[in-house]
């Protein structure tokens, strides 16, 4: 039997110290029957590949393998026997099986999203270089110089090729837009010179613009279509374009998401298969991922069996030949696997054989397993039944509109609790992205101390469709402020919270909406925990990097017509209001949201002597990287809430 206990103060099998050093699976792709997958351990992103029933091992050493644009994504590309990879300013072939890598590029800009033509011959990859974006063209042997392949648009994102080399295609957009709001799908009609270098004979947008937002461009692999994702509808959904007719086919209609907002570079949320019948994607429905098959020809849609058990899917890779997919697959009590299946027809019914001594009994053969796991993020030491399970809640905002979230039970074998538990409410970061029903180290840490936990989505999050996303324009810091209060009230109103007992946490935007709630609620929270929150918005706007300078004109208005809404929505300049305990952590080397922002909200609360703790990590940036870093945030975190939420 559970021993009783106060919520709060359980002891944990759930070790920050060891999920601290859990892998980071970040990307998978196939090249034949071998398959490379992208991993950071800690600091540093690193290649491994595994061939057929082969052990798996290390490609690059020593070297970091990162995308380096923006906030990161499209680390790599393979094919051919060789993987290309970016590193910082440079790119890198190395084979396969075995032998030292070799950079391909100058030293140039940053790098990422590299794309590895049909034949083996040429890489197209994205290039950021003192605030201007494009695509470049290099052969994949690095024998010249890149060249321009596209430019004059402020972003570029998710080249692709055709497969036998007559198109290309990409995503452009421009500022003030980001790329869930308005972006460009561009056809290139491609020539060739006398040296048999490609090159743009002519570039038109097929489909995009006018508030519409397009994702993925992806030519069927005989070369008949280019499949997209557009959210002209509303919701994202997935079409094809026939090249021969320059007709555009929906695919999918039902209101549920069928993209993801492109944070990052390299995304990829289907893959068509090696028979260019039918296209292989990832529907989300509240938070929750599953596997689907359209065929092109009927556009009829059916889930594809074999990976039920998952709850969040990402970065799906199928395979240029045979009927095999691989993706990157958890649940919420499941850390992330690389995981592959097979896909192909299933096979006739099971035999069944009768038994000449017992006639009445019969051995039946079963359909063999068709799910591989590759490469595990954690040691998965701990059953799921010692872990909280994700749950998908649905509530009526502060004026009558339903808003979405995910809630975690306090979840420990060994205690229970009385009451209701303390609520941790996590607000994500973004503010346009979703908390997805995935393995969360965070809602596992608290929740198995004995803290409910509550992930927010609150208007102006993704995968509920365009409407709800668009709900935060031009009002950041209301939205999220009052769903996530109405969210905590509502389950503490169910007996899932005690309402004397409510935190709120989150990180980058997701740390403003805890700022703003304790200027504009104070009392309401017990706590505040803050991760590089935004204290002043004239300072993002100002400070900010090149992604994310233009983003605050949708999100409040664009400057200076919108000076006195910055103002009103700054929690700087309404510090006074706060009166609840707060612990703040920030990376030293942040770009995104700088260090002062967060030495002057906390300066705001040492001069009104309002309880706080403030931590500053060196040699961090926007999120933690480092183990020892992960480590000490979280029991900061916990041993500030035993002191002002749990024995308070």
């Amino acid at each position: 039997m559970p021993t009783k206990q106060a919520f709060g103060t359980w002891s944990s099998p759930f070790s920050p110290k060891a999920y601290a050093e859990m892998l980071s699976l970040n990307d998978v792709q196939w090249d034949g029957d071998t398959l490379v997958w992208h991993e950071n351990r800690g600091p540093r992103g690193v290649l491994v590949a595994q061939t057929g029933t082969e052990a798996p091992r290390d490609l690059t050493g020593e070297l970091s393998a990162r995308g380096a644009v923006g906030y990161g994504g499209g680390a790599f590309t393979v094919g051919h026997g060789h993987v290309y990879f970016g590193i910082g300013s440079r790119l890198y072939r190395q084979p396969l099986n075995g032998g030292i890598a070799k950079a391909i590029t100058p030293s140039f800009g940053e790098v990422a999203a590299p794309r590895l033509s049909a034949d083996g011959k040429w890489l197209l990859y994205v290039y950021s270089y003192e605030h201007h974006d494009g695509l470049a063209l290099v052969d994949a042997e690095g024998k010249s110089w890149p060249s321009q392949f596209a430019t004059g648009t402020d972003f570029i994102m998710q080249p692709a090729w055709h497969p036998v080399g007559e198109y290309a295609a990409y995503i452009a957009w421009n500022h003030p837009n980001m790329p869930w709001d308005v972006t460009e799908l561009r056809f290139v009609t491609l020539e060739y010179d006398r040296a048999g270098v490609p090159g743009a004979a002519s570039t038109e947008t097929i489909v995009g613009g006018v508030d519409n937002a397009i994702f993925q461009p992806e030519f069927s692999p005989d070369g008949r279509y280019l499949a997209y994702v557009s959210d002209q509808t509303g919701w994202n959904q997935l079409y094809f374009y026939d090249i021969q007719s320059r007709t555009h086919t929906q695919l999918t209609t039902v209101e549920a998401d069928h993209a993801t907002p492109a944070w990052i570079q390299g995304l990829r949320v289907y893959g068509w298969t090696a028979d260019s019948k039918s296209i292989l994607y990832l529907r989300n429905e509240q938070g929750f991922i599953s596997l689907w098959r359209v065929d092109i020809t009927s556009q009829q849609s059916s889930r594809l069996p074999g990976l039920e058990a998952y709850t969040d899917l990402g970065q799906i890779a199928v395979a240029a030949e045979g009927h095999t997919l691989a993706v990157i697959a958890a649940n919420s009590q499941t850390s992330p696997r690389v995981v592959s299946l097979d896909f192909s027809p299933p096979a006739p019914p099971a035999l069944s054989l009768q038994s000449t001594e017992q006639p009445s009994i019969a051995v039946v053969v079963g359909e063999e397993k068709r799910e591989r796991i590759h490469r595990r993020a954690s040691g998965e030491t701990l059953p799921a039944s010692a872990l909280a399970e994700a749950e998908a809640i649905e509530w009526a905002g502060h004026d009558g509109e339903t808003a979405y979230g995910l809630y975690y039970a306090p979840k420990n074998e060994r205690f229970e609790g009385t009451g209701a538990p303390p609520l941790i409410v996590y607000v994500h970061g973004g503010p346009t992205s979703q908390v997805r029903a995935g393995f969360s180290v965070a809602a596992q840490v608290f929740a198995t101390r004995g803290f409910a936990v509550f992930m927010v989505n609150h208007r102006g999050s993704t995968g509920y469709g365009k409407a709800y996303m668009n709900k935060l324009r031009g009002n950041w810091g209301i939205y999220d402020v009052e769903d996530s209060a109405s969210g905590a009230a509502y389950l503490a109103a169910q007996g899932k919270a005690d309402p004397r007992r409510f935190v709120i946490l989150g990180g980058s935007a997701g740390g403003y909406t805890v700022l703003q709630s304790l200027v504009d609620k104070p009392g309401f929270y017990k706590a505040g925990v803050c991760l590089y929150g935004v204290s002043n918005q004239f300072s993002l706007a100002m400070d900010t990097h090149k992604f994310e300078e233009r983003y605050s004109d949708s999100l409040l208005g664009p400057l200076p017509e919108a000076a006195d809404l910055y103002r009103e929505r700054s929690p700087l300049f309404h510090a006074d209001k706060i009166v609840d305990p707060m612990i703040v952590f920030q990376g030293e080397d942040d770009k995104v949201v700088v260090k002062s922002q967060s030495d002057s909200i906390v300066e705001a609360l040492r001069r009104k002597g309002i309880p706080h703790e403030y931590h500053v990590y060196a040699g961090e940036g926007h999120g933690w990287r480092k183990p020892e870093t992960i480590e000490h945030y979280y029991n900061a975190t916990l041993n500030f809430l035993k002191q002002h939420v749990v024995f308070a």
